[in-house]
């Protein structure tokens, strides 16, 4: 009988091994544990992803009763302290370099020709609590922040970073590589003049929201043809500039956009996009909040509330297995033509993990007898055979 790999197997498939094998031997990532490779690591912690395992000792214990799986999946069996070693002291550059790597996969397969490249950029916070006394407290949290540039069109993350909790959001968003021909979105915490003059240099534009302390003064109404977009009224479209010094620290042309959202009051937007209409322009500020519903998808269902080890090295490395595991989830999707809800998809990969079926068929019953052949003849209709 044919052999058939488990659903873990197939979502694996993407990560190309001799790849990740030269990444390893480059940052010497076995140099430590080489009983304990850094694909068997890799392999443990998307394991305790998707699994939904948040313990160590819940890690080790499902993954080695499930043995029979072990020589497919190029592992082998686990040790909690070994683990935990490894937790502790593995290069992180392991993990962000096969992120970076399928990142770019899923991009490529999820990318559609003649769409606008957009790109999100938001940070979320990472509470650790009492338990790691070394993290820092920001005034609302003690841990750490994690920052995002996500592509909304193909909703695949495309750089991810960990920061202490207290880091200004801006710092990591100046480090952000500007691409031409693309419209950066970012919400207030990213005001800084002469990072929006590098993004206007480079021949990109961005929109984003204005703080209340900004002084603009209008020097050109622009008509306004279509007022009503999904969920928000355009109020007012003008031509700005800042007022008295401010002027000489951002010469670049400004848009001020005002909307009325039908559930929560109005606000005000400020894009260097001057060919754009104000409904497209609040359209896209409005799609910002496709990234709030990743970082509230990772943290409820690709469990990084709870984690596998207390020191920086064990958190940056189980959150960067939570986004590949999340890009895994969206090329097995879109390489299968799966289409239920991408929630529905991780609970059901959760639930048969460690199943020998068909990642196309996830969602339906395995035949009752597969290994019997099927009548092509009806029950109604005469047989004729040779005795």
């Amino acid at each position: 009988m044919r052999y058939r790999g488990s659903i873990f197997g197939r979502l694996l498939e993407p990560i190309n091994r001799r790849q990740f094998q030269t990444v390893v031997d480059r940052l010497d990532g076995d140099a430590y544990d080489k009983s304990f490779r850094s694909w068997d690591h890799l392999v443990a912690l998307i394991y305790a992803q998707l699994s939904g395992n948040s313990s160590l000792r819940g890690v080790v214990t499902g993954f080695n009763a499930n043995s029979q799986h072990h020589y497919h999946l190029g592992t082998g069996k686990l040790s909690r302290s070994t683990l935990s070693d490894a937790n502790a002291r593995r290069p992180i550059g392991i993990f962000a370099q096969t992120f970076a790597a399928l990142s770019a996969m899923a991009r490529r397969q999820l990318r559609s020709e003649g769409m606008e490249m957009v790109r999100l950029i938001d940070a979320s916070p990472i509470p650790l609590g009492k338990v790691c006394s070394w993290a820092t407290w920001n005034g609302r949290i003690r841990g750490m922040k994690l920052h995002v540039v996500y592509d909304p069109r193909s909703d695949v993350p495309t750089c991810v970073e960990m920061t202490a909790a207290n880091v200004n959001d801006i710092e990591i968003g100046r480090q952000t590589p500007i691409q031409p021909a693309t419209t950066y979105v970012f919400d207030k915490g990213y005001c800084r003049f002469d990072w929006w003059q590098k993004i206007n240099d480079s021949k990109a534009l961005f929109v984003t929201r204005a703080k209340t302390s900004i002084r603009l003064r209008s020097l050109r109404h622009r008509a306004i043809r279509k007022r009503n977009g999904d969920g928000f009224e355009i109020l007012a479209d003008d031509e700005v500039k800042l007022t008295s010094k401010g002027d000489s620290r951002l010469p670049i042309p400004l848009r001020r956009i005002k909307i009325r959202r039908e559930k929560g009051g109005k606000i005000t937007l400020l894009t260097n996009d001057l060919a754009r209409s104000a409904v497209e322009i609040a359209a896209l500020y409005k799609s910002r909040w496709q990234i709030e519903l990743l970082f509230r998808w990772i943290k409820q269902h690709l469990d990084i509330r709870k984690f596998l080890g207390a020191n920086d090295n064990a958190i940056r490395l189980q959150v960067l297995a939570a986004m590949i595991a999340y890009l895994l989830l969206r090329i097995a999707a879109h390489t299968n033509c799966i289409k239920m809800l991408p929630l529905r998809f991780a609970e059901l990969v959760g639930q048969l993990l460690l199943t020998r079926r068909s990642l196309a068929a996830i969602d339906k019953p395995p035949p009752i007898n597969p290994s019997r052949r099927k009548s092509t003849i009806s029950p109604d209709q005469m047989e004729l055979r040779y005795a």
